[in-house]
């Protein structure tokens, strides 16, 4: 666990910019006597003052709310001075000059981004998962987002955690107080019924380890990258599911030099999609490095929309330009311009009666889709692709947000599991070994909520708070 540094701390905790309210937030061990020569009147506790601020000259800079919060019953567990002024950046600024030098005697210093949080999290009055929580309410994309982090920030995936961990630790206690009595070791799976505890902890562990991804996708999204030759209508498809003239169209080949963004939400999930210049060889040199970036683009993408021409699917181009794409990512053939098609023609595309049919082998297994961005064909089961590649199931979201480290720790936590039921098939039965999997796999679910955490993982987890929080 990290030391905690006592110093005091303030921050402007709203976001910069001018605004009808401005807080200033202020923790610390014992605040008193700073309260004393902020305001010179006795402040009772959790009870709103509407008083003037002052500066050490006796001017009113400005005056508003202040509300004191002592510890250990606060946010972080210090004593907490919130003033709520007005929100000029201006006012601010003057009213948090002045706290820094009134509070100078006490070490009264800037807070670092997240430091808030961080205390909170030090002084337990949230674990680890819960500080997280804070930040991905604060950056929800969407209500869906919103709703599931402020679950987690009321310690709904915490719970599923330390539940996971109290039958964790209670088949520990049996394990290992057995490997007392080795006399006993050979009747211990069968009379305490350890393989059923494992089977239905890593049942749950399963279910949970579902809703993390599920939850996963919900906060961070797909990054999805629309690649293609010139004028197949990538920055027609952007407008279609963006809803808006983000990208310009127009007949020319070419006309998208540098890669265009926008984010949109399907089922509350956010899908990052980013339009590209037409990939061709050229001899301009300005869409050469837009072909070039575009090309990156595409080597981060989690999946790409090579889009085509339902006209003429399948020509050299796309053939060379499919087998270029990396293997890493899913990749969905998108004929566009189905609207251009005669009857004939469309029922031959359909039928798969075309080029296309060859171009890849995800073609014969159905990861072909045809669309039309100008009427809008076909583009709800495109957005059901990109729903069901991303592992969302529509009516079944995440009662919680999830990152990138819960899930990999809940992997590592049911490897280990895996391995301890290999251990329990044994005809030895190598307790040491079963016991040393599930101190493993319990590590690994306390690294979650923060009982076992490096400091390394404290500093980069709250460095990406915003000052104030």
């Amino acid at each position: 666990m990290a030391d905690l540094n006592t110093d005091p701390i303030i921050a402007i905790a709203t976001a910069p910019g001018r605004g009808g309210i401005g807080v200033l937030r202020i923790s610390g061990p014992d605040l008193g006597s700073l309260a004393q020569a902020l305001f010179d009147v006795p402040l009772r506790a959790r009870h709103a003052h509407y008083l003037p601020f002052r500066n050490t000259q006796g001017e009113v800079m400005d005056e508003g709310i202040v509300l004191f919060f002592p510890g250990p019953q606060s946010y972080t567990g210090e004593d907490v001075l919130e003033l709520q002024g007005h929100g000029g950046p201006a006012v601010l600024r003057r009213i948090l000059a002045d706290c820094l030098e009134r509070g100078r005697t006490i070490g009264l210093r800037h807070a670092q981004p997240g430091e808030f949080t961080q205390r909170a999290f030090l002084n337990d009055r949230l674990d680890l998962a819960q500080a997280e929580a804070v930040a991905d309410l604060i950056e929800a994309s969407s209500t869906a987002a919103a709703r599931s982090a402020m679950a987690s920030l009321s310690g709904a995936f915490s719970a599923e955690i330390n539940a996971l961990n109290e039958r964790i630790v209670h088949l520990r206690m049996l394990v290992e107080a057995t490997l007392d009595f080795p006399e006993e070791e050979i009747d211990f799976l069968e009379k305490y019924q350890a393989a059923q505890a494992l089977t239905t902890i890593r049942d749950i562990l399963e279910r949970v380890l579902h809703q993390a991804r599920q939850g996963l996708v919900l906060r961070e999204g797909l990054h999805v990258v629309l690649a293609g030759q010139p004028n197949v209508g990538k920055s027609s498809l952007l407008n279609a599911l963006a809803g808006d003239d983000i990208a310009i169209v127009t007949p020319i080949a070419g006309t998208t030099r540098d890669k265009v963004s926008q984010q949109i939400h399907i089922e509350g999930i956010p899908i990052h999609i980013v339009d590209t210049a037409g990939l061709r060889e050229t001899e301009d040199a300005v869409e050469r490095i837009g072909i070039e970036r575009s090309w990156s683009e595409i080597g981060r993408a989690d999946v790409i929309l090579h889009l085509q021409d339902a006209r003429m699917p399948g020509d050299a181009l796309d053939v060379d330009i499919a087998r270029r794409l990396p293997p890493h990512a899913p990749v969905l053939e998108v004929l566009n311009k189905l609207d251009l098609l005669d009857d004939a023609m469309r029922q031959a595309v359909v039928s798969g009666h075309t080029p296309a049919a060859s171009l890849s082998d995800a073609s014969e297994l159905g990861h072909r889709l045809l669309v039309s961005a100008h009427t809008g064909e076909g583009l709800d089961a495109l957005r059901s692709r990109l729903l069901a590649i991303a592992g969302w199931q529509p009516g079944h979201e995440s009662p919680w947000l999830a990152r990138e480290r819960h899930v990999r720790a809940l992997e590592q936590a049911d490897a280990h599991l895996q391995m301890a039921s290999q251990h329990a098939r044994q005809d030895d039965r190598v307790l040491d070994l079963f016991a040393e999997e599930l101190r493993l796999a319990h590590e690994a679910l306390c690294a979650i909520t923060g009982q076992f955490t490096s400091d390394d993982l404290l500093g980069e987890i709250f460095a990406g708070f915003c000052i104030g929080k």
